[in-house]
């Protein structure tokens, strides 16, 4: 995409006063009565192991919670994206990694580089780190480059999320950086690396997907670790959850001491979710 910084700024700018002018009043592009089952859950999230010091024990456990449950992806540091693709082959779980994180402040050539080396590993997702401080220098047309190397390299290889660090900006910095992702043909705008000052809210959640309509997906992480913590966030627009909590989404409503059964009907002599007690012999 060929567009001159004036042509950038006058796009950002007509978006940015039509979603402001809206005033957060609606939600486009998902169903906000939906029934949101435990079991349902699982599709929506991205089960996520991002510590410096996860090791491949860490790494196999969470593909193998992964291809149990069904969740959308696995997302990991670059280092492990071979090992996740290749425990995930034939699943239907995607492997995915994080580019540029957590502050996102490498150049857009050494994103580039980091995209080319993820997608050989095996990489069908990356969730790239925005550079956060071109937002707030207010240099759009660093920003555009910046998400640009990424989603050109990646195209038709790998989906890109691109994590905006929503608790560091402002709600017209938020806009305005979505209208950018759109542009350039990111598949996701995602809310957090979960390092930062905050997570997702509902509040910059559904200013996302007011910004980038229907045909781009939000995601939602940073902070969410119930149940309801998920179904306010796909409420508010999100039609996938990061989480490292992924199990005990599933589980259910928290609802207090000794809930979190999902009905299941797998248990035995142990709940498989391991959320539970069982206290009877026979079902």
């Amino acid at each position: 995409m060929s567009l001159s910084t004036e042509q950038i700024n006058e796009i950002i700018k007509k978006v940015t006063n039509e979603v402001l002018a809206r005033g957060g009043d609606s939600v486009l592009g998902v169903r906000v009565d939906e029934p949101y089952s435990p079991e349902s859950m699982a599709s929506y999230i991205d089960h996520t192991l991002l510590k410096s010091d996860a090791t491949i024990q860490d790494v196999k456990k969470v593909c193998d919670e992964a291809k149990k449950y069904q969740f959308a992806s696995v997302c990991v540091n670059p280092s492990y994206i071979r090992f996740v693709a290749d425990q995930l082959e034939g699943s239907g779980v995607i492997p995915c990694c994080v580019l540029g994180f957590p502050f996102g402040t490498q150049t857009p050539e050494a994103k580039k580089s980091e995209t080319l080396d993820a997608i050989c590993n095996g990489a069908k997702e990356v969730d790239m780190v925005i550079n956060v401080g071109a937002i707030k220098s207010n240099d759009w047309h660093l920003v555009k480059r910046d998400v640009e190397s990424v989603v050109n390299t990646a195209r038709g290889k790998a989906d890109v999320k691109v994590i905006l660090e929503t608790s560091l900006l402002t709600d017209e910095e938020i806009v305005k950086a979505c209208t950018i992702c759109k542009l350039v043909g990111a598949a996701f705008v995602k809310t957090s690396t979960g390092y930062s000052t905050g997570g997702a809210t509902v509040e910059s959640v559904s200013l996302m997907r007011q910004t980038v309509g229907p045909d781009v997906g939000v995601k939602a992480s940073g902070g969410i670790r119930t149940y309801e913590d998920a179904v306010k966030m796909i409420k508010a627009g999100a039609n996938r959850i990061g989480a490292s909590a992924g199990i005990k989404i599933i589980a259910g409503p928290s609802g207090g001491e000794g809930s979190g059964c999902t009905n299941c009907g797998a248990c035995k002599s142990s709940c498989p979710t391991g959320n539970c007690t069982i206290v009877k012999t026979s079902y």
